[in-house]
């Protein structure tokens, strides 16, 4: 078998099965889903090797320690696997893995595949207002440039994203982690899509969870993420709500969402997405909110220090599953069947 290069995290070396070799370089900053879960990854592999450690602080020492990883390792024909959620700072997290890749390229690997737990700017997934760039599209664009043979990536704001690239995409889900967070409560849920467009993931995760339907009808006024809430449409009087969505970022759809259900008759609300971005004062204002007991989100992009109502799931062992297939020819798909 081919050996893995696994590029992030936080420098560590990780046995995989099939005689797999797993290296993990630091990013800049703290992204990365591997970062305090790394631990987790090696229970979930034999770990026959060494620790040894590799870092940078910032974008600028990137080609530097680039340049230490590949004169250590031969990569050429090898499968490398860098791991870089583009979360904030997105630019940055983004330049780094584009030059990774490039460096990876240019070492003549035998195949780059980009792991990307968080598809930064994939909101921006249509012109849905004149004069405004696609900007998901430009992102894709580049990766695909810049040597990536392969995507392995989480719950994409909107499916279509896997079209704007040309090469092969696997997008995982968090859906299982988090229904099974929720089954261990034992309570009686009325799932709740925080939108039209999530209503689809949401009725397959009520389903998971043998739960009733209820959608949020709403409305955004403009690019700012001001949102005018318009109905709620399902019964949820005297239930307990459990809002769903793919990501929570400033909390304002949440916190109108959580309104609408309080006028409707809830008696609490649990939250959850897969990414939990927490722009601004977001922690804040949704710890402020009486009726919301707990918010599930996953690591997949930094954690972020607040209030006690925010959970994190790890999705580790996950992507290490998906990259343990991916390497040795078989089905990501029947991961989630």
């Amino acid at each position: 078998n081919r050996s893995i290069d696994y590029l992030s995290g936080e420098g560590s070396l990780v046995r995989f099965p099939h005689d797999t070799w797993v290296d993990i370089l630091q990013g800049q900053g703290a992204s990365n889903p591997f970062r305090s879960d790394i631990q987790e990854i090696r229970k979930e592999f034999e770990d026959t090797g060494k620790f040894e450690e590799l870092k940078k602080d910032a974008i600028d020492d990137a080609w530097e320690a680039i340049q230490k990883r590949y004169k250590r390792n031969n990569v050429r024909e090898k499968d490398v696997f860098i791991v870089q959620p583009t979360d904030k700072p997105s630019n940055d997290n983004i330049m780094e893995l584009l030059i990774c890749m490039d460096a990876a390229r240019r070492a003549s690997a035998g195949r780059v595949t980009a792991v990307i737990p968080y598809f930064g700017y994939g909101r921006t997934d249509k012109k849905d207002q004149p004069r405004v760039p696609i900007s998901a599209r430009l992102i894709a664009d580049l990766i695909t440039t810049s040597g990536a043979d392969r995507i392995l990536t989480m719950d994409l704001h909107a499916p279509q994203i896997q079209g704007f690239f040309n090469i092969p995409v696997d997008e995982l889900t968090a859906t299982p982690i988090l229904v099974d967070h929720f089954k261990k409560m034992k309570k009686e849920f009325v799932v709740v899509a925080t939108d039209v467009g999530i209503s689809k993931k949401a009725r397959d995760f009520a389903a998971r969870l043998s739960s009733p339907l209820a959608i949020i009808e709403k409305r955004r006024s403009d690019n700012k993420g001001s949102v005018e809430l318009l109905n709620v449409i399902g019964d949820v009087d005297g239930k307990t709500a459990l809002t769903f969505d793919d990501e929570i970022d400033t909390g304002g759809s949440l916190s109108q969402a959580i309104a609408a259900l309080s006028m409707a008759g809830v008696n609490e609300v649990y939250s959850c997405a897969t990414h939990g971005i927490f722009s601004g004062d977001a922690i804040d204002k949704l710890s402020s909110i009486e009726i919301l007991k707990e918010v599930v989100v996953t690591d997949s992009v930094s954690k972020k220090s607040g209030n006690g109502k925010i959970k994190y799931l790890s999705v580790s062992s996950l992507i290490a599953e998906a990259i343990s297939r991916i390497q040795s020819g078989r089905s990501v798909g029947e991961l989630f069947k």
